[in-house]
């Protein structure tokens, strides 16, 4: 069974035969010759076998010593080199950053405008953005980056807040004009309505905070937010979404709010990725990027 090695005394010892004597080998490492001497003397019991002739005026190395110089000293610079590669990619705005978020609107329209002006100003950067709402798990690597909707905790990531995102219920006028208006939450319960991935919709009431949820049903599910804006436009139910996907159609009157003084809490959108105080300069930039100017792109 081998002996542990340990990679101090084989430096030493590759600079000691580099320099000719333990006095040179003392000022190269700023140590004793002692010290060196003991290095030594620990390498050679590991390994079992004699590194270094010396005597009162000379030193040599042995046949086995100069095999295992040569080898080692390709070794240590091989690791310096490696050493100074990853210094220098951690320092530079090159290589890849990975990107998962949430599909839809926010990530076609708002995400992936922000990342292609990104892409402008740090043209050597790649990104490899990826639109699923499957869970990801940061841990293992697969991404550097997590935009994600809802309240996180996860302790183990940082989640930099960059908005709430303001939700409504919306009805088209043409809806309105065949079955009625709504007046409150409950009054759901006998309209039809176009529900995403959730069917139990909660509000709250502007002035005694009152909360009340409704389990809501339809004719038309769908987690498109596009699909569900445009079939209440044609007069097909009432749908609850950001207000981020139907500005226009709110500003051309094809879509209004349902209620006056039932509110929708707003959900916050996270910025997600790991603690690591040695993060890559290029994935720093793309961070202090996205917290500075994300509010830009909701305008």
């Amino acid at each position: 069974m081998k002996k542990q090695v340990s990679l101090a005394d084989i430096r030493t010892f590759v600079v000691l035969a580099e320099q000719g004597s333990f006095t040179k080998a003392g000022e190269k490492l700023a140590c004793s010759r002692s010290h060196i001497s003991k290095q030594l003397a620990q390498l050679e019991s590991s390994l079992g076998v004699s590194l270094l002739i010396r005597t009162t005026r000379t030193q040599h190395l042995t046949p086995q010593g100069e095999a295992f110089y040569e080898r080692c000293k390709q070794s240590l610079n091989g690791i310096s080199h490696a050493i100074d590669r990853v210094v220098e990619s951690a320092d530079s705005l090159t290589g890849n950053i990975r990107i998962n978020c949430v599909g839809g609107y926010i990530a076609e329209e708002i995400i992936a405008s922000l990342i292609s002006d990104f892409m402008v100003q740090h043209p050597d950067i790649n990104i490899e953005l990826d639109f699923s709402s499957r869970r990801v798990d940061l841990v293992s690597g697969e991404f550097d980056f997590v935009f994600r909707m809802g309240e996180l905790t996860d302790s183990s990531l940082i989640a930099r807040k960059l908005t709430d995102i303001k939700i409504n219920t919306y009805v088209s006028p043409k809806y309105l004009a065949k079955h009625g208006k709504p007046n409150e939450p409950k009054d759901l319960l006998r309209h039809r309505c176009i529900a995403g991935s959730l069917r139990n919709w909660t509000f709250i009431h502007d002035n005694n905070h009152k909360k009340v949820e409704v389990t809501v049903a339809g004719n038309l599910t769908c987690k498109s937010g596009r699909v569900m804006v445009s079939s209440a436009i044609s007069g097909n139910g009432i749908i609850r979404v950001p207000e981020l996907y139907c500005q226009t159609e709110l500003a051309q009157g094809l879509l209004v709010p349902v209620f006056e003084q039932w509110q929708v809490e707003p959900t916050p959108f996270y910025l997600v990725y790991l603690q690591d105080r040695h993060q890559p300069l290029r994935l720093k930039v793309f961070k202090d990027y996205v917290v500075e100017h994300f509010i830009s792109y909701l305008i």
